[in-house]
């Protein structure tokens, strides 16, 4: 949609140079997701480093001679940094947080003074359990909602803030997943399903665009309170989108596609979006199967 959009505004001819961008956002999304692993790490790193130089000080108390390493010996945390496979992809990825170890500061003083860690450092007791449990109420409570990693994954890179949601999921998912027992690799599944999930994005692109006109013409006729020159951009786009899907890709149900096209409204587009474009696209729907030219087959048929 973003790249769709990028290109109509531009006036761009050169779609080659479209589709590598989206090919190069849908990479950088997997950067987001690694960053976050990595923040993980890096708090854990810093909890070590405090405990360490809580034990230095001089006129140090008895609890800080003796801290508790509850949270430095976190089961999900230790997972991640032993993780074997991590750190490779972090340099070949170029992803760090060596220059930006503020946000890490930010993140791990946010952790230490929630009720969360307080209630959890409380007791001796330690159970994968608990530790996986902690972990996922921090993350969805403490470190998903921080303004400041907000702000700083937003600067970092621009089609990330699209992404957050998406890989906040993942992340949780992987974490309450997780088992004592989890191979090296655990945190790190493919960005893709398979080659065709990776294609599909390209393919969507490329006849949305190419088949403008023609879609364009089955747009046209189905909104008698609307010029089409008056339909918002994103929602035409949409439009496009989503009748392409109908008419290019036999293997994606109809119902899947208007589901996906009115969520993608309603977080995107105006307040009455997916009411207009789920009017306009169940009218199209009707007529294309009255005169057999949806050519589902397979899944698409469901």
């Amino acid at each position: 949609m973003q790249s769709i959009y990028a290109f109509v505004q531009s006036e761009n001819t050169d779609l080659g140079k479209e589709e590598k961008f989206l090919s190069s956002s849908m990479e950088n999304m997997y950067n987001l997701y690694l960053t976050l692993l990595a923040l993980l790490v890096e708090v854990q790193k810093m909890a070590e480093e405090q405990s360490s130089l809580s034990q230095k000080k001089y006129l140090a108390t008895k609890e800080e001679k003796n801290p508790k390493r509850k949270f430095i010996e976190n089961a999900v945390l230790q997972k991640l940094v032993n993780d074997t496979v991590l750190p490779e992809k972090l340099k070949n990825r170029n992803v760090s947080w060596e220059l930006d170890e503020e946000y890490v500061k930010i993140i791990y003083k946010a952790i230490i003074e929630s009720d969360l860690y307080k209630n959890y450092m409380q007791t001796d007791a330690q159970s994968f359990k608990d530790d996986r449990n902690l972990m996922l109420d921090l993350y969805q409570q403490v470190i998903a909602p921080n303004e400041k990693l907000y702000e700083y994954i937003e600067d970092k890179k621009l089609t990330w803030v699209d992404d957050l949601p998406l890989v906040n999921t993942l992340l949780m998912k992987m974490i309450k997943k997780l088992k004592p027992e989890a191979p090296d690799d655990y945190f790190h599944p493919s960005l893709f399903k398979d080659e065709d999930d990776k294609l599909f994005a390209s393919l969507l692109f490329k006849k949305t665009i190419l088949n403008n006109e023609k879609i364009q013409q089955a747009i046209e006729g189905k909104t008698p309170n609307w010029d089409t020159d008056r339909i918002a951009e994103l929602d035409s786009i949409l439009l496009k989108m989503a009748i392409c899907e109908f008419l290019k890709f036999p293997s994606i149900p109809v119902k899947v596609t208007i589901n996906e096209y009115l969520e993608i409204a309603k977080e995107y587009s105006t307040p009455k979006s997916s009411i207009f474009i789920n009017g306009i696209l169940d009218k199209l729907v009707k007529e294309y199967q009255a005169n057999n030219s949806l050519n589902k087959s397979g899944r698409g048929l469901m």
